[in-house]
């Protein structure tokens, strides 16, 4: 595989991810479910003759099981990242998501470059959201990498 394609393949294993923890946020699948369901179906299959990227399926499941693993510390982490009076209650829960993968990379994830895991996670506000969520995304996931990372 070159790098190229790792590169998509990660890319897309982190916008399952974020899809997988928004339908486990939604309906409360058991996590082993929840996987086993993306591996049969989501990744790289054709949906509606949408061809979905090859995706790097073991990246998948750390991002899915450490996010629920560590979901409290995460969380704590997030929200000593929000303005004064915000909480993960008020956030849209595709951008929760997303800021929860965010942060797992930037905690838990040190093989994977400060500045690779905060670019993807913009790149995947800009799948759902405008410039200025995306902007959002990338300053939370900013000031997470300054403490974990220094």
């Amino acid at each position: 595989m070159s790098q190229n394609q790792r590169s998509r393949a990660r890319s897309a294993a982190r916008l399952a991810a974020v899809q997988a923890l928004y339908q486990r946020h939604m309906e409360n699948t058991p996590t082993a479910k929840l996987l086993d369901e993306f591996h049969q179906h989501r990744l790289g299959a054709e949906i509606e003759d949408d061809q979905y990227e090859e995706a790097e399926v073991d990246f998948f499941d750390d991002i899915v099981a450490g996010v629920v693993a560590r979901g409290e510390e995460i969380d704590d982490t997030l929200v000593s990242k929000l303005a004064e009076g915000w909480t993960l209650a008020r956030l849209d829960k595709t951008m929760l998501q997303i800021l929860r993968c965010g942060a797992y990379e930037l905690l838990g994830r040190a093989d994977v470059p400060t500045a690779t895991a905060i670019s993807e996670y913009v790149d995947v506000a800009h799948a759902f959201f405008d410039e200025r969520e995306a902007k959002f995304v990338n300053g939370i996931l900013d000031a997470v990498a300054r403490d974990a990372r220094g």
